[in-house]
């Protein structure tokens, strides 16, 4: 008899959670997730600055080792392509000067603009930043190559 007893207090309890408690559980999640998203979005668009003025400085670097090679840089009609095809007037090229030739486009997919000659340098990469217009301040503030 204290079988069948023990066999219906057995089946009388269930494990698992109420509603209430999978409610305040996920109201939990939610408030964490409110207060940690703008924090990293933040950083993300940092780091997107971060990446833009690194592959700046790397194109930068390609630039001048073009340079070395054929006496001068790539015009502005030639443009960064000049680092991985070979230009048909170059005699000499020592190319690709990059890795992923033709992926010349910065952390908002948008092509980096390339002057030469510059106005008081012999070369200039732009990127106009994530507003994508001239000017702007923070994460919107244009990158170009010192």
């Amino acid at each position: 008899m204290i079988k069948s007893k023990d066999r219906r207090s057995a089946s009388h309890s269930v494990d698992g959670f109420t509603l209430v408690e999978l409610l305040v559980v996920l109201a939990i999640i939610g408030l964490i997730a409110a207060l940690a998203t703008p924090q990293v979005l933040r950083y993300l668009e940092s780091a997107k600055v971060e990446t833009t003025k690194a592959q700046i400085r790397n194109l930068s670097n390609a630039l001048e080792l073009y340079y070395l090679d054929t006496g001068n840089y790539p015009t502005t009609e030639q443009g960064l392509l000049a680092l991985s095809t070979r230009p048909s007037n170059a005699t000499v090229w020592n190319g690709p000067y990059v890795k992923n030739g033709g992926a010349f486009s910065d952390a908002w997919s948008v092509p980096y603009q390339y002057r030469s000659p510059a106005e008081d340098k012999p070369f200039e990469i732009l990127s106009l930043g994530r507003d994508r217009k001239v000017g702007g301040t923070g994460n919107d503030e244009d990158l170009v190559n010192n």
